[in-house]
């Protein structure tokens, strides 16, 4: 079954592309979201704001529709995994120039990227999982080309012995699936605004992700007060509740005093979106 319409390549692409792009800026402006960048603030951030957010989303439009483009009914081989990361790495550099060097989205330009392409590679079949395990299949092949320098969430993962960003991918992204996503649903099915439905699963995803960009900046310490803070929003009855928002406010200072940011999460959040917008495109989100 075939849920997006079966247009040409440039259109599909194109609307990849913008579906992306308007995730990454969906995710920026919601609110409130503990220690991250949102409308009311910069949250843990001294470099980031919501107004550079968007202009880094805006600056990778061009390089999801290419990796929609050179995507399209592919199969996932090396050549396209090679091509995958040298658009993706292009991307950066697009984002790095839009934001004067600020690392804005790089971890979502690999989650979305992925995403993006797999759903060219199905030529448009946008069911979730498929989707999710397509990405994977391309995360998991080498792609030679690849910067040998570690990134800061690299380097945690190996100080931690945590997974990563990397591994998330190529297990088909299981905190979007099996949490975020079903939590996105089930908190619009019991009646909460969007805006509350995407914190709950925002909080989801936090309740057990090893955020490398919160072991970065606050180590453990900073990972379990995340985790424990995000499952007591879910226990309290998520965010449309007086105690779920009370106790993501707790969750707020907390992150702001230990100056950590789960950027890891964040870039689920706008993945979960983004699969949450081509399964099923005509709803009203």
């Amino acid at each position: 079954m075939t849920l997006l319409p079966q247009i040409q390549v440039e259109g599909g692409a194109e609307w990849l592309a913008r579906t992306a792009t308007q995730c990454l800026i969906d995710e920026a402006r919601l609110s409130p979201k503990p220690g991250l960048v949102d409308s009311r603030g910069n949250g843990a951030h001294h470099d980031l704001s919501l107004a550079l957010m968007e202009r880094s989303a805006h600056s990778l439009t061009s390089t999801f529709q290419a990796l929609a483009q050179q995507s399209w009914r592919r199969p996932a081989d090396i050549a396209l995994r090679q091509t995958v990361g040298r658009l993706g790495r292009e991307g950066e550099r697009q984002m790095m120039i839009a934001t004067d060097g600020v690392n804005t989205h790089r971890g979502a330009i690999w989650a979305l990227g992925l995403l993006v392409s797999a759903v060219a590679m199905l030529g448009g079949d946008a069911r979730a999982q498929t989707v999710a395990n397509t990405a994977a299949q391309l995360a998991k092949l080498p792609d030679d080309a690849a910067p040998k320098v570690f990134s800061k969430g690299l380097r945690a993962t190996h100080r931690y012995r945590v997974p990563g960003a990397r591994e998330e991918a190529q297990q088909a992204f299981p905190h979007v699936m099996q949490r975020a996503l079903p939590q996105l649903r089930l908190s619009r099915l019991n009646g909460s605004s969007e805006t509350n439905a995407r914190l709950d699963a925002l909080m989801a995803i936090m309740t057990s992700l090893t955020d490398t960009c919160v072991l970065s900046r606050a180590g453990m310490e900073g990972l379990d007060a995340m985790q424990n803070g995000a499952r007591a929003v879910l226990n309290a009855g998520g965010c449309a509740t007086l105690a779920g928002q009370q106790a993501l406010a707790r969750l707020d200072r907390q992150m702001l005093t230990l100056n950590a940011s789960p950027g890891g999460a964040a870039d689920l959040l706008a993945a979960t979106l983004f699969l949450d917008r081509v399964e099923t495109p005509y709803s009203k989100h």
